[in-house]
């Protein structure tokens, strides 16, 4: 088994050629989109090996998903459903700003991914689990096979990591949306909230509060992610900020917080310290920004070793 598994929603993403409204744009190209592929994504680009585990519908896109993350040397444990389709989006382009996106993720076949789905999972050997808010969000069922999967994580002794990365508009509600976040952020070793996240999640922005808040709810370490201001992190005996790497320009905001928790995650694998581990995910997010595209800016080792080399 991969050193980490992951679990989400992947889905074919199509971006615009050219920069207007979605509705008049004529020409798209494919990728390959979804915050824990990404994280998988740039985990494998730094050498470390790692397991998806989805649900794909019978279909083109399915096929299409299936062999990129085989391409990029990822692990699948893929169920299929022949009832579903898999989910898309749509992407503006844009030369500043937020880029427009538009899902086409209801009823997908990764949202009827259950328990007896979780049950089957090979997890011998992993070492980590990496858990975002999104899969909670997707159904209910999907929410009962997040908790599911946690417990047999915690069952095999691993480390868990859990990203809020929320999407108020897949939630039934903000309450279940807060109350379920804040309960999963119980259940993880390291939470990754952002700032804003964090006014949404307990009424602060403020990076100290809102790990204390966290920390409070049994979190043994909390990395609160603020922008070009860096990072701040509460664990034990470590109360501090770090500040982040300068982006000379930032181009597509999409991805960054995916690029920092591989730093972070690919950081506790390889035992670094913690000021090494909060400049590395700094760094990756960093990287992420500055190019368009969800992954296409996660740095190999290479790359990664250069750009800190050339900032320090």
């Amino acid at each position: 088994m991969a050193e980490v598994i992951l679990f989400g929603e992947p889905m074919a993403m199509f971006v615009a050629m050219t920069e207007e409204p979605l509705s008049e744009v004529t020409d798209f190209t494919r990728m390959l989109a979804g915050a824990e592929v990404n994280v998988a994504i740039g985990l494998r680009r730094l050498g470390h090996s790692a397991a998806y585990v989805t649900k794909l519908g019978r279909d083109p896109f399915g096929e299409y998903i299936e062999g990129k993350l085989k391409a990029e040397g990822i692990e699948t444990q893929i169920a299929y459903d022949s009832e579903h389709f898999t989910g898309f989006q749509l992407k503006s382009k844009v030369s500043k700003g937020d880029s427009e996106v538009f899902y086409f993720r209801k009823n997908s076949a990764a949202s009827f991914m259950t328990e007896a789905d979780i049950e089957k999972l090979d997890m011998t050997g992993a070492k980590l689990l990496h858990i975002t808010g999104i899969p909670p969000a997707l159904s209910r069922d999907c929410r009962n096979a997040t908790y599911r999967l946690i417990e047999r994580a915690k069952d095999e002794g691993m480390y868990i990591t859990f990203d809020p990365n929320l999407r108020p508009s897949l939630w039934e509600s903000r309450t279940t949306m807060i109350r379920t976040i804040n309960h999963l952020s119980s259940m993880a070793d390291i939470v990754l909230p952002g700032t804003g996240e964090g006014k949404m999640l307990m009424g602060s922005g403020e990076p100290a509060e809102i790990a204390a808040f966290y920390r409070n709810l049994g979190a043994k370490a909390v990395i609160v992610k603020d922008g070009a201001n860096g990072a701040y992190i509460d664990t034990d005996g470590i109360r501090e900020s770090f500040l982040g790497y300068p982006v000379e320009k930032v181009v597509d905001t999409v991805g960054a917080g995916d690029g920092f928790a591989v730093g972070i995650i690919s950081a506790i694998l390889e035992e670094l310290s913690i000021e090494e581990m909060i400049s590395r995910g700094n760094a990756i997010g960093s990287m992420q920004v500055s190019v368009k595209g969800d992954n296409e800016g996660l740095p190999t080792r290479e790359k990664l070793e250069a750009f800190l080399l050339h900032r320090d």
